[in-house]
C-alpha cells in the first residue's frame, strides 16, 4: 500500500478528538494524584475500587488519544490492523451510546439531568459527557476517513460481492446464533430506560446486519451493514464488559451487572470474532467498480436489453 499524507478532513477530525480528550485526561491525573476537585466527599476518590477504575479509564482515554494521532499521520497506516480495529471497536461501542443518549436526556430534562445528588459535582458530568460526545464524533470521523484511505475496497464494493470464504459455514452458524441471543436481549432492553433502549436497538440492528453481511443479502454498499454490525457488536461487548467490571469490584456509582450484561458481553464478542473472520477473508476483494457505478451500469444494461426487445 502506498502511504499518503492525511487529508485536511482526517487531520481536523483527529485534532478535534484530541482537544476533547485533554480535559478528561487532566481530571483523571488530578484525581489519581490526590486532588478532590469536582467532588463533595474527599474520601470518595480514595476508595481502592475508584483508584483502580480511574487508572483504567485514564488508560482507555490515553489509547484513544494515540489512535487519534495515528489517524492523522502516515505512520498510522503502518500499524497492524488489529492494533487499530480492536481498541476502536471497544471505544466506539461505549461512545456511540453516549452520543445518542446524552443529547436526548439534556433536551428532555435540561442540565438538571447531571444533578445526581452524589459525591460528584454536576459540572464534572457536563464536562465529561460533553467531551465524550465531541471526541466520539471526532474519532469516528477520523477513522472513517482513515479507513477509506487504507481499505478503500470496503467503501467501493457491494454487499453481494463474491469472494472466496473458507469459513462461511462457520460464520453463518455464528451469525444466526448471535441473532438468536441478541434479539431477546435487545428487545428486553428496549423496555428499560433510555440508555438500555438505545443499547437494545444497537444490539438487534447489529445482529441483523451481521446476518446480512455473512449471507451477502442485498445489492447495496457493503459499508452500510458493516457500520451497523460494528456499532451493535461493540456496544454489546463494551457496555456489558464495563458494567461487569465495575460490578465485580464493587465500585461506588456503579450499576449491578446481571445475566443480560454477561450474555450481551459474550454475544458481542462472538459477533466481533465473526466479523473479523469475514473482513479478513473479504480483504482479498480488490479493483472493483464503485458501488454506484456498478448499479448504474446494471441499470443501463437492463435498459439496453429492454430497448432491444422492443425493437424485435
Amino acid at each position: 500500500m502506498t502511504e499518503q499524507r492525511a487529508g485536511i478532513g482526517r487531520v481536523t477530525a483527529a485534532i478535534v478528538a484530541v482537544a476533547a480528550m485533554l480535559p478528561y485526561l487532566t481530571l483523571k491525573v488530578l484525581w489519581l494524584t490526590g486532588s478532590s476537585i469536582g467532588t463533595t466527599d474527599p474520601g470518595f476518590l480514595n476508595d481502592p475500587a475508584m483508584v483502580g477504575l480511574n487508572a483504567m479509564t485514564f488508560g482507555m482515554e490515553a489509547v484513544g488519544l494515540l489512535l487519534a494521532l495515528a489517524f492523522a499521520t502516515r505512520w498510522g497506516l503502518r500499524l497492524p490492523p488489529w492494533l487499530v480495529l480492536l481498541p476502536l471497536w471497544v471505544g466506539t461501542g461505549l461512545l456511540s451510546t453516549v452520543i445518542v443518549t446524552v443529547p436526548i436526556m439534556v433536551l428532555a430534562g435540561g442540565l438538571s439531568v447531571f444533578e445526581t445528588g452524589g459525591p460528584v459535582e454536576p459540572w464534572i458530568y457536563m464536562m465529561v459527557y460533553g467531551g465524550f460526545i465531541v471526541q466520539g464524533a471526532g474519532l469516528m470521523a477520523a477513522f472513517a476517513l482513515y479507513s477509506r484511505d487504507r481499505w478503500p475496497h470496503v467503501f467501493t464494493t457491494r454487499l453481494d460481492q463474491p469472494f472466496a470464504a473458507a469459513t462461511r459455514s462457520f460464520q453463518t452458524v455464528v451469525a444466526w446464533g448471535a441473532l438468536l441471543v441478541a434479539a431477546p436481549i435487545g428487545v428486553a432492553k428496549l423496555f428499560g430506560g433510555l440508555q438500555d433502549a438505545v443499547e437494545g436497538g444497537f444490539a438487534v440492528a447489529g445482529a441483523v446486519a451481521l446476518v446480512l453481511m455473512v449471507g451477502r443479502r442485498g445489492r447495496g454498499p457493503f459499508w452500510l451493514p458493516l457500520v451497523v454490525a460494528w456499532l451493535g457488536s461493540g456496544s454489546l461487548f463494551s457496555g456489558g464488559c464495563y458494567v461487569m467490571i465495575i460490578s465485580s469490584v464493587g465500585a461506588p456509582l456503579g450499576s449491578q451487572g446481571g445475566l443480560a450484561e454477561l450474555f450481551g458481553m459474550l454475544t458481542g464478542l462472538v459477533m466481533g470474532v465473526c466479523g473479523a473472520f469475514l473482513l479478513i477473508e473479504r480483504s482479498g476483494v480488490r479493483d472493483v467498480q464503485p458501488v454506484q457505478d456498478a448499479l448504474e451500469g446494471e441499470d443501463r444494461e437492463r435498459d439496453r436489453q429492454a430497448a432491444d426487445h422492443g425493437h424485435r
